[in-house]
């Protein structure tokens, strides 16, 4: 018998894939599929339930995302939230309407009540907080549902109908502002779905580990390291699967943080497998001298990453099989039903074209970022690797505004890594979602040791985010901002003032440049 999966249908919701990692964190496999995935495909994949995400449409509106009402027919337990629960009331006979009064509409934290007779609802608490955001809502409920929560601005807050195995919440138990959201979701799974929790990394593991190995045979593999996490875990299982038929190829530019390359280096030499470090910082520091412009950077450097990746590849000769870090979320974002493509993926830039390999493994693309890390511990990677922070591909290059220098490169290295050190002594690595320092192109008089300096601005970054798409900067204690800039000032040379950015994306983005 196989895996048991829990399918995710895509509605056009922002939390599609935080409904997925839930139903992970409970120990059923997941996946997010199109509402438009034909109802043959859908009944192929045997799941043992359905969730049909949130949305921003209305569900009677022209044009809105719908799904075959044959979907209901198929004998599998069904959990729509917010549009998706607006929308099973509105194919089987409830009505839904735009709030006609304002308490009918509800956004943000909401008193909640539960009949905890509901299996959805059970072993909870009678009131809770849930989050709410919607502005339609069911004016009559579907024959043969009853009503199962509600709030002060509206009666129909919840919907079930057990014999069929079909529920709706019009808010949103997979955030955390919902209380007891997770229990919910893990309800659903185990009481309504009969789910047995056989999900988890170690088997995980194993499962991929024995899957290259059958793929790969006795054949030959390259990977172009970028000594971040999705790639250095996917060699890492690739290494424990085929050990030394695995060539992987470290392109190091000299745009990496204090320390990285030798760590990245160092994390591997516990596989036999060909590690080859390319140091190319010469090459790409004369390439950018004088560049100043963001995207001519990063077009500099992924160009010039290819070609050494190219010159290294050649001398492997003939290769089998390339293996890529792709990772769900990239899988989800390169185009998922109407979702827009919100950046395609490839992650090694454009592969040289004389590259002659016979497939593309990519071990992680089931996996979402925070299993990503999970694996890696389970391969034993060091933690400072698997816990690294998210680095942009061009590296420090768009961290430093303005021309790239060694010497500006050595200033960002060392008040970066003060930085990062001191969020992790004040165990505010773990709070927060990424975090590092900038050399700014201003330079301003200061006063040091009874004399006048004329040096560098350093800006400190930190956000709090779900998914990067949009990001909170964060509320860092002034004691530990206070601590930072006294190291950062004292300890680098050319700075004499530290500043910390308090924008949000939008209107920022996460990086400078």
């Amino acid at each position: 018998m196989g895996r048991q999966t829990v399918i995710v249908l895509d509605f056009g919701g922002q939390y599609n894939q935080l409904i997925a990692r839930r139903v992970r964190e409970c120990g059923v496999y997941c996946e997010v599929k199109s509402c438009k995935t034909p109802l043959a495909e859908l009944k192929a994949a045997a799941p043992i339930g359905l969730i049909f995400t949130g949305g921003p449409n209305s569900v009677y509106a022209e044009g809105s995302p719908q799904i075959d009402p044959a979907v209901f027919s198929l004998g599998v337990p069904i959990l729509g939230i917010c549009y998706g629960c607006q929308l099973m009331a509105h194919i089987l006979g409830g009505e839904v309407t735009a709030a006609q009064k304002d308490t009918a509409r509800e956004y943000g934290k909401t008193d909640t009540f539960y009949d905890t007779d509901c299996a959805l609802f059970h072993g909870l608490p009678k009131k809770g907080v849930s989050w709410m955001s919607h502005g339609d809502y069911m004016a009559q409920i579907p024959p043969g549902f009853v009503l199962t929560a509600r709030s002060a601005g509206c009666p129909t807050v919840g919907i079930a109908d057990e014999r069929r195995g079909f529920y709706g919440v019009q808010f949103h138990p997979e955030v955390n502002h919902t209380e007891s959201g997770l229990q919910m979701i893990r309800n659903f799974l185990y009481d309504v779905c009969g789910a047995t929790g056989d999900w988890s990394m170690g088997d995980y593991k194993k499962t991929a580990i024995q899957a290259v190995r059958e793929k790969v045979g006795d054949g030959k593999v390259l990977l172009a390291l970028s000594g971040g996490v999705d790639s250095s875990v996917a060699a890492a299982l690739v290494a424990e699967a085929v050990g030394s038929q695995l060539t992987c190829v470290f392109v190091d530019h000299g745009l990496m943080r204090l320390h990285e390359g030798d760590e990245v280096e160092a994390a591997f030499s516990k596989w036999d497998v060909n590690f080859v470090r390319a140091n190319a910082k010469e090459l790409f520091l004369s390439k950018l001298a004088g560049v100043t412009e963001p995207e001519q950077k990063r077009k500099i450097i992924g160009e010039e990453f290819i070609r050494v990746f190219e010159r290294e590849a050649k001398k492997i000769g003939r290769v089998d099989y390339l293996v890529q870090g792709t990772i769900y979320p990239d899988v989800i974002e390169s185009g998922l039903g109407d979702a827009a493509v919100i950046k395609s993926h490839h992650n090694v830039g454009g592969l040289p074209d004389y590259v002659d390999f016979r497939e593309i493994i990519e071990p992680l693309r089931l996996l979402f970022k925070d299993e990503v890390r999970q694996l890696g511990r389970e391969l034993g990677l060091p933690e400072y690797l698997v816990s690294r922070q998210p680095f942009p591909g061009p590296g420090l290059a768009i961290r430093v505004i303005g021309d790239i220098t060694e010497e500006k490169l050595e200033i960002l290295r060392l008040a970066d890594f003060i930085f990062r050190e001191e969020m992790a002594r004040a165990g505010e690595d773990k709070r927060l979602d990424q975090y590092f320092a900038v050399l700014t192109n201003l330079r301003s008089v200061g006063v040091m040791g009874d004399g006048r300096t004329y040096d560098y601005a350093i800006a400190l970054r930190a956000v709090t985010t779900a998914d990067f798409m949009t990001a909170d900067w964060a509320h860092i204690p002034y004691e530990l901002l206070d601590k930072v800039s006294n190291r950062i000032v004292n300890e680098v040379p050319h700075v004499n003032r530290v500043l910390y950015d308090i924008t949000s994306k939008p209107p920022a983005t996460v990086e400078f440049e």
